[in-house]
């Protein structure tokens, strides 16, 4: 098992679950409040993010290209953001929803194959 993509996959995954609030959670929870007050709330928990993604990048650029890591980031961001979107947000998933998620899945074999 190469641990250097264990670790970088599941570092840019709990990245990813903070930077999916950070990013989106205000809609819900700040909805009543000003923007600013959205945008210090979404800065306090995006520091979290970069406290794992940082790191995430740093080890994952030890095996895997520029393109890779960005690949499989948007693959993860994926993974985090449709249940997120489900289950928190309460927002249906529709078929275009899947046929893009497929699309992406398309990327990530062309950007490791030899």
């Amino acid at each position: 098992m190469n641990w250097t993509l264990v670790k970088t996959i599941g570092l840019l995954t709990a990245s990813n679950v903070f930077m999916t609030f950070a990013w989106y959670a205000h809609l819900k929870d700040l909805k009543a409040k000003p923007w600013f007050i959205a945008a210090l709330a979404s800065w306090g928990i995006a520091f979290f993010e970069y406290l794992l993604q940082v790191p995430a990048n740093r080890i994952g650029s030890s095996q895997l290209s520029l393109p890779q890591l960005k690949i499989i980031q948007e693959v993860i961001t994926l993974s985090v953001f449709v249940p997120f979107a489900i289950f928190y947000m309460r927002q249906p998933l529709r078929l275009d929803h899947l046929l893009a998620a497929i699309c992406l899945c398309g990327a990530v074999y062309f950007v490791f194959r030899k």
